[in-house]
């Protein structure tokens, strides 16, 4: 039988695999994919190191799980910004928006930028890692050029470039973010991408 843990107030178990993620991801945003070992790991989660492999078949399969689930926390967050949008302009602002929102959440040591990006930038070229983090970001521009494709109908030169664009000013603004710890970068790009927006 797996290990469990009781969730607080809700009189169930969490299964070891929730455990073994949760800590991984703490350790992995914290101290980076090279520097956390399976023990420290396994530790933080309360699980024998069985219960690890039992649930992944290898570090770099927990790695890749660290990955989509981070990729499915950030979409969960923007879908929740986009049922407030109004308008293909907020929904393209609402990617910014939800960017903001991960660097407020909290994170053990403060804000140390994308996540993902974090992990790919440990991780040797052609690493499927990387591809996984590749995706997200071809995603995360794909998602501004469907607004924009809404914003601009008849312009979609424009709004191919003006996606590729703000998916710059974003990148650009998470990596100084990440380095000063907080989301102002993150609050004056959003100002910048709705300048931008408005001159369209």
């Amino acid at each position: 039988m797996k290990e469990r843990e009781r969730t607080p107030g809700a009189g169930r178990r969490r299964p070891a695999r929730e455990r073994v993620l949760a800590a991984a991801a703490r350790r992995f945003y914290s101290d980076g994919v090279t520097a956390t070992g399976i023990d420290t790991i396994t530790a933080e989660a309360g699980v024998a190191k069985m219960s690890l492999y039992n649930n992944f078949s290898s570090k770099a399969d927990l790695v890749r799980a660290y990955l989509d689930a981070r990729h499915e926390e950030w979409l969960t967050r923007y879908r929740s910004r986009l049922q407030r949008a109004e308008s293909p302009r907020d929904g393209v602002l609402a990617v910014f928006d939800t960017y903001v929102d991960s660097a407020a959440s909290p994170h053990g040591d403060g804000f140390r930028g994308c996540g993902l990006l974090n992990a790919a930038a440990e991780m040797p070229a052609g690493d499927e890692g990387r591809a996984l983090v590749r995706r997200h970001k071809e995603e995360v521009e794909r998602l501004m050029a469907g607004h924009l494709t809404e914003l601009l109908p008849d312009r979609p030169d424009a709004a191919r470039t003006t996606a590729e664009h703000l998916a710059f000013l974003l990148e650009g603004a998470v990596t100084r973010a990440g380095l000063e710890g907080d989301s102002s970068r993150l609050r004056r790009a959003r100002a910048m991408a709705a300048s931008l927006l408005d001159r369209l």
